[in-house]
């Protein structure tokens, strides 16, 4: 049996390059989608190449012009000298079909690649490679991202959907705060409006304030009390440990007794009635250490793609690697602006809210005020940057054992892109890890 070919069309191929050369203005219709590796045939590669050159150098890419620049790159002769390329003019009466080529050309390269993948997944299955069935979909995922082009639309379009989007605002006027994922407290839902698709949102503190507990609140409040989708990746704690804290925060039993198993008659029901409910929620849990970032999107757009997905979060931002293999790169700045410009993609691209925890810098205990800034974002400015929202925890007891504000926890909105900045008092249980609102007159003016 002869070998196939791989699916390319030369007439297409040859169509796209005549209609530019009939008409070179028409390249501005296809030059930001359509690339020079996207051709089967080598002197075609070349040619829509050089076609482009000339085009971001201003110049048309004429008969005259094209073979000038193929003349002087020495590159004329390798495809097919002048007369190929007045056979390629008069290959099309028309640039009017040059979309219509353009896309047949896609098309055939798109298949082209995914026969390529499907080999490269078939070598890494066949050499049984730990890591083969993450490599897979990282190629497919890839295709999938290189045929997406955002299309730029007038402005007219734009203040419609606005328009749209403050009417059925308007509609729903004094029945709630909330526009985007609550977060569960009404105090903070208020200047927020809720956690917003594609914002990237960042919860900030010291170790041991609190972070992982009130993510969980956040994820629970979302699942359990408004019937929405979330996958929660904790870089730091086990499955167990955060099934735990659940528990405790359902239940309202003190954590460290559940994990001695010292429950008392009376509160077994209430355990058992908070598992029930707990087990009954779209909530997804991955305890991969030191993950990738382009693991971690891997895995969101399969569950995103698989079961729909409303909102993500990560404990904590730090612990993540930019690079493959789990290496560190030597600059960790860099990492870390790489790792926080993928969430906020991430988010972009799932057009849902992505929470990501991170830890604060020690500068917070060299002060004397230990209330955090955004300064004390540990090692990226660039975390600040890409935030859409940066809240900071705060629980004054840490430091100050008399406290009157013992049992407390501040939630400094210390960045809102879109709203305003302002601190939230909640209170805060240690025993059962969580957050719950306290009464008006004891809140904190934001």
């Amino acid at each position: 049996m002869s070998e196939r070919l791989l699916p390319h069309s030369i007439e297409a191929e040859q169509g796209v390059l005549g209609s530019i050369l009939i008409d070179p203005e028409a390249l501005v219709w296809v030059v930001e989608s359509l690339r020079a590796e996207d051709f089967y045939r080598e002197a075609h590669r070349q040619l829509y190449e050089v076609m482009r050159s000339l085009y971001e150098q201003r110049q048309p890419a004429d008969f005259i012009t094209l073979c000038d620049a193929l003349e002087r790159g020495n590159r004329l002769d390798a495809v097919g000298g002048p007369g190929y390329i007045t056979a390629l003019v008069n290959q099309v009466p028309t640039s009017g079909n040059l979309l219509h080529y353009a896309r047949i050309v896609q098309e055939k390269a798109l298949y082209r690649r995914l026969i390529h993948a499907a080999g490269r997944i078939a070598a890494a299955a066949y050499d049984e490679q730990s890591d083969a069935l993450e490599a897979a979909e990282q190629m497919i995922f890839a295709l999938g991202q290189q045929q997406q082009h955002s299309e730029v639309l007038s402005i007219q379009h734009t203040i419609s959907e606005c328009m749209q989007d403050i009417d059925a605002l308007h509609e729903r006027r004094g029945t709630t705060a909330v526009i985007g994922l609550s977060t569960g407290f009404h105090h903070l839902d208020v200047p927020l409006g809720g956690l917003q698709a594609s914002d990237l949102i960042i919860v900030a503190a010291r170790p041991g304030t609190g972070k992982t507990s009130f993510a969980l609140a956040l994820a629970a409040h979302a699942v359990y009390q408004q019937g929405r989708r979330v996958a929660f990746f904790s870089l730091e704690m086990g499955r167990k440990q955060l099934g735990m804290r659940l528990l405790a925060m359902q239940s309202r039993i003190d954590q460290h007794r559940l994990r001695m198993g010292w429950v008392h008659e009376e509160e077994w029901e209430r355990l058992l009635e908070a598992a029930a409910t707990l087990s009954g929620g779209a909530f997804w849990l991955d305890e991969t250490a030191g993950l990738e970032l382009s693991a971690l999107r891997s895995k969101a757009r399969r569950l995103q793609a698989q079961r729909g997905m409303d909102l993500v979060i990560v404990d904590y931002l730090q612990l993540m690697h930019a690079t493959l293999e789990g290496k560190r790169s030597p600059n960790r700045e860099q990492e870390i602006a790489e790792i926080s410009r993928g969430l906020k993609g991430l988010a972009k691209e799932l057009q849902v809210p992505v929470v990501a925890l991170a830890q604060l810098s020690r500068a917070v205990e060299m002060r004397q005020s230990k209330i955090p800034q955004l300064s004390d974002l540990r090692e990226s400015g660039a975390i600040e940057n890409d935030a859409d929202v940066v809240l900071l925890l705060y629980r004054d007891e840490l430091y100050n054992p008399e406290s009157e504000a013992r049992g407390t926890a501040d939630v400094v909105i210390a960045k809102h892109r879109n709203g305003p900045v302002g601190t939230i008092r909640l209170g805060f249980d240690a025993t059962q890890t969580r957050f719950y609102e306290l009464p008006a007159m004891a809140e904190e003016e934001g």
